[in-house]
């Protein structure tokens, strides 16, 4: 019995011989879940804005005796996403993780600002999720995860386009999931908490605000980026076989105390 259920848990969770497409992968939360994935044996292609940002991930992906490779677009042109993906052939599952932000009280903010983090975190989102649906459909089905927030339920000051692009992707997460179901394309999402990376470090500079923040975490503490990886193991393998449409927020209950 011990030997069949060590074999039935590897079967859930394991990715030996699936393919994983990161994007966002040079830092951060993408770096933390494309490692993540290479250890449970996933054959990696890691995508960011230029190649050479994607060294360190590589290195360490290489370091777990992990396969991978990287590729570069820029997310906000629409146009460059499809011949990238078809490059590189399907995949099994896609992280939608690259996106931006940047702090401004909402009276300053213009139309640049506000199409720079649309464009990344929402429109440039749906089209990577559609290029690789397509190598998906093509081979019998496949997962996507997207990176929504704890904006996308919650409204954040200084932070509205933020906020609006994922919320959007929220909504966007349930519309193809519906939408892809027949064709065997699950579409989940994981809305992450407060979690220290190059896009929040300007709060965590506020010990003041590194404080509430823990103390309005019914579990006493910010995230780390591990926390993280289970839930994106999860979805996007056989255990979740039966799970899409759905958000899963990883936030020490935050979400649930407000």
């Amino acid at each position: 019995m011990s030997d069949e259920l060590d074999q039935w848990l590897l079967d859930q969770f394991s990715y030996k011989g699936r393919r994983v497409l990161v994007t966002g992968a040079s830092r951060g939360i993408g770096q933390a879940l494309a490692l993540g994935f290479a250890r449970a044996g996933a054959e990696l292609v890691v995508a960011a804005r230029t190649e050479t940002a994607l060294n360190d991930t590589l290195d360490q992906i290489g370091a777990l005796g992990g396969t991978a490779r990287g590729i570069a677009f820029d997310q906000t042109d629409a146009g460059a996403i499809g011949p990238a993906l078809a490059e590189i052939g399907p995949v099994d599952v896609l992280v939608n993780n690259a996106g931006t932000e940047e702090v401004r009280p909402a009276l300053e903010v213009d139309e640049a600002l506000w199409d720079k983090i649309a464009d990344t975190n929402l429109k440039g989102a749906f089209f990577v999720a559609q290029a690789a649906a397509k190598g998906m459909a093509a081979q019998g089905g496949g997962s996507i995860i997207n990176l929504a927030s704890l904006t996308s339920f919650v409204g954040v000051p200084t932070a509205v386009p933020y906020t609006a692009s994922k919320s959007g992707i929220l909504g966007m997460t349930r519309a193809l999931a519906a939408e892809w179901a027949p064709l065997r394309i699950r579409v989940n999402a994981i809305a992450p908490g407060y979690f220290r990376t190059d896009l929040t470090e300007v709060f965590y500079q506020n010990k003041a605000w590194v404080q509430a923040m823990t103390e309005s975490v019914p579990m006493g503490r910010l995230g780390e980026l591990q926390d993280l990886v289970g839930a994106a193991l999860f979805l996007g393998g056989r255990a979740s076989a039966y799970v899409t449409g759905q958000c899963l927020t990883i936030d020490g209950g935050n979400l649930a105390a407000i």
